[in-house]
């Protein structure tokens, strides 16, 4: 059985997605889904870039924008999140912003190690003046500082690394077993999300090996498409929910008000 949920999506505030929120939800419907949440880019705490997150101001904007679709689809579920990056030393002012609405849920991802936007296909060149090996173990302590911190419900696409395709040269195993321990014992849900088979990387995150080593320590799951558009709504699901079940998984987390509202079996 496919899941039901898609805990990622996003709106054009945040400067790099298309599409209103009707949109994505009539596509959840159209493909099957009971509910959505919505979890566009929070204002970045550390600067302000118009090309990765909306601004500090577009906060309520964006909150009416969500509203409007549950006003309007009171026959489906839809949720209302954010997405917010974890930049080490602003941990005050982000814990400010996710205070400032009863969300549902938060995900909380590594985008940037120090200023280096290593997702970004602008700063993509920088790789080749980097030691990957080190990228990957920063990028991993940086997950493990996300977890601890407590801001977040979920962290989201847990070896985003890979997304351009750079592989280590060594085992990172050790690295994804701590930072498992440290996903247990804070109590973060990890997302199977899809978008990595959208980008050069073409596979899922994480990938079934990382994701085998969340399964033993633990650490549980939810889905989601990660969309920028609506056509991408609860997209590859088949292959998410496979990868799931192959790494051992049985059931997947339900979140609402910054809870696990219910497991739902796979």
């Amino acid at each position: 059985m496919l899941p039901v949920v898609d805990y990622h999506m996003h709106t054009p505030l945040c400067g790099h997605a298309v599409g209103q929120p009707e949109e994505y939800v009539e596509q959840a419907i159209k493909v099957g889904l009971e509910e959505v949440g919505f979890s566009d880019h929070a204002p970045l705490v550390s600067h302000e870039d118009a090309r990765y997150t909306m601004k500090r101001d577009e906060l309520p904007q964006y909150h009416r924008m969500i509203e409007a679709a549950q006003a309007r689809y009171k026959h489906f579920t839809v949720k209302l999140g954010l997405e917010a990056d974890y930049i080490p030393g602003f941990e005050a002012k982000t814990q400010e912003i996710l205070n400032g609405y009863p969300y549902d849920f938060v995900i909380g991802s590594v985008h940037f190690i120090e200023k280096w936007a290593f997702d970004d296909p602008d700063e993509k060149v920088k790789w080749k003046d980097k030691n990957i090996d080190e990228v990957y173990r920063d990028y991993y302590d940086l997950l493990r500082r996300s977890a601890a911190s407590k801001l977040f419900d979920i962290i989201g696409h847990v070896d985003l690394v890979k997304k351009f395709g750079h592989r280590p040269s060594v085992d990172m195993n050790g690295e994804v077993t701590q930072t498992s321990q440290v996903f247990r014992d804070s109590g973060v849900t990890v997302e199977i999300n899809t978008s990595g088979l959208r980008k050069p990387v073409q596979e899922i995150y994480p990938s079934l090996e990382v994701l085998k080593i969340y399964q033993k320590a633990g650490v549980p799951i939810t889905f989601s498409s990660d969309s920028h558009d609506p056509r991408d709504v609860g997209r590859d699901y088949d292959k998410a929910v496979v990868l799931a079940q192959a790494a051992g998984y049985t059931e997947y987390s339900v979140f609402r008000k910054r809870k696990v509202e219910k497991k739902v079996k796979l």
